[in-house]
């Protein structure tokens, strides 16, 4: 009884104000990268950066993001205190996203307004934002399983992380909706005076709900015996020898792909191409999140084995293809279908991240001790590849001709923007659902059960 009664803190589940506590520790991250994928690049051409320049900002805050996740993880698994971490953390991500969308510092503080320096400047500063939120990412996706042994306990806590995430989406589009319809933009000044409410307010919302997850969450205590056999490290070289691995791998890429370049691309896309209102860049992302959340949902109700998985995703898959097509030739003349397309594009990327996510599950299978190896790889992959991607998009934006195709009198202009939407988006999924189909999910065993985590992202 005593043994018992000595792993019971562990082992019992957790109060629902922890759960809450834990759940909006992310709240911070979650809104700073929404607006960085929506509106950086949109921002920094806007005010003057050419399309390269601007390519290299993104670039070099996805690449420090992709090499500070794997240090993060290791230097957490080594040392702990993930409380201190995740405030760290949170301190570069305030300081930095304020300094990337509230103008060049150094410009003001050297007079100098050279293209060259405030390049450098946002680079800088899109990299030190990229390692705090890689910091705090870690340190708080990595407290779930040290702060209970209760399965019950853990699918509640990432269940809360999730609903704050797709709360925090929504309120950025919120306060972009407001601002963007307060706020007219008309010269340079204007632009950066929006911008700079957007980045100053989600800031403010985020930094509010972190000091709650710090107020309200105790350090975990509980420390995992690697010794035990299922839980031992794994050499990365196991992972190797696999061909589920890189299958796995390959598809979670491509998903991010379709996700991040389409995002960074659609306020390009609804403002340059289709001449929308100022509103729908806000209103439109708004409207796939909001589908995306309501699919995600109903996927948690069911249960899932290798087939179903393969089945939704390539389904997901095969909507984003169609969804592609229309964005390539939409004219302006009916922009308004925009609308439409994002309801199918919101239920694309849930049905393909929840999906792709749930593939690593299957992958790592019993061996736990693996787990952040994989994890932390596919991550590297996705935030290089990512960032590579809009690279090459963002430095053809200002050489590539238009090419006008008339359509009964209607005009549709094939832009760099448009096939970054649409075109990346599409073949991307159709490399991602022709991968899926040679996998052998079954083989894996872990999914003979139906899976009791929800697949919420």
């Amino acid at each position: 009884m005593a043994g018992g009664s000595e792993e019971d803190p562990f082992t019992k589940p957790i109060g629902r104000l922890s759960v809450f506590f834990y759940g909006v520790g992310h709240m911070l991250n979650d809104i700073t990268a929404s607006c960085w994928f929506t509106y950086l690049l949109l921002f920094l051409t806007q005010i003057g950066l050419s399309p390269r320049d601007a390519a290299i900002v993104m670039l070099s805050g996805q690449v420090a993001d992709g090499f500070a996740t794997i240090f993060a993880g290791e230097l957490i698994d080594r040392f702990g205190h993930f409380k201190i971490w995740h405030a760290a953390g949170s301190i570069l991500v305030a300081i930095s996203f304020s300094s990337v969308f509230g103008g060049c510092l150094p410009c003001s503080i050297l007079h100098n307004d050279s293209l060259t320096l405030e390049t450098f400047s946002y680079s800088m500063f899109a990299a030190i934002f990229n390692i705090g939120w890689a910091a705090t990412q870690v340190s708080h996706m990595a407290m779930v399983n040290c702060i209970s042994l209760n399965s019950t306990s853990r699918v509640a806590l990432t269940s809360c992380r999730n609903a704050f995430t797709m709360v925090a989406n929504l309120g950025l589009y919120a306060i972009a909706l407001v601002v963007f319809g307060v706020i007219k933009a008309g010269s340079k000044e204007n632009t950066e005076t929006q911008y700079r409410w957007i980045a100053y307010s989600s800031i403010t919302i985020g930094c509010c709900f972190v000091v709650i997850f710090l107020m309200g969450t105790k350090e975990p205590r509980l420390r995992i015996d690697l010794r035990e056999t299922s839980r031992a490290r794994i050499p990365w070289v196991y992972w190797f020898r696999k061909l589920l691995y890189y299958q796995v791998a390959m598809v979670y890429l491509l998903t991010r792909l379709v996700l991040n370049v389409s995002q960074a691309y659609l306020a390009f896309f609804v403002i340059d191409d289709l001449q929308m209102d100022q509103s729908a860049k806000a209103l439109v992302p708004a409207i796939i999140y909001i589908c995306s959340f309501v699919v995600s949902v109903l996927l948690q109700e069911i249960p899932w084995n290798g087939k179903r998985l393969k089945a939704y995703y390539s389904a997901g898959g095969i909507i984003w293809i169609f969804c592609g097509a229309a964005i390539l030739l939409l004219p302006r003349d009916i922009s308004s279908f925009m609308y439409a397309i994002s309801v199918f594009i919101g239920i694309a990327n849930a049905l393909m991240m929840v999906t792709a996510i749930s593939m690593q599950s299957v992958l790592v299978g019993a061996e736990v001790g693996g787990c952040a190896f994989v994890c932390g790889s596919l991550s590297f992959l996705d935030k290089m590849s990512c960032g590579l991607a809009l690279y090459v998009l963002q430095s053809h934006q200002s050489t590539s001709p238009r090419t006008q195709l008339n359509n009964n009198q209607q005009s549709v202009y094939l832009s760099v923007t448009r096939y970054g939407l649409g075109l990346v988006p599409a073949l991307c999924s159709f490399v991602g659902v022709a991968v899926t189909f040679f996998m052998e999910l079954e083989a894996a065993g872990s999914l003979s059960k139906p899976l009791l985590e929800p697949l919420l992202e």
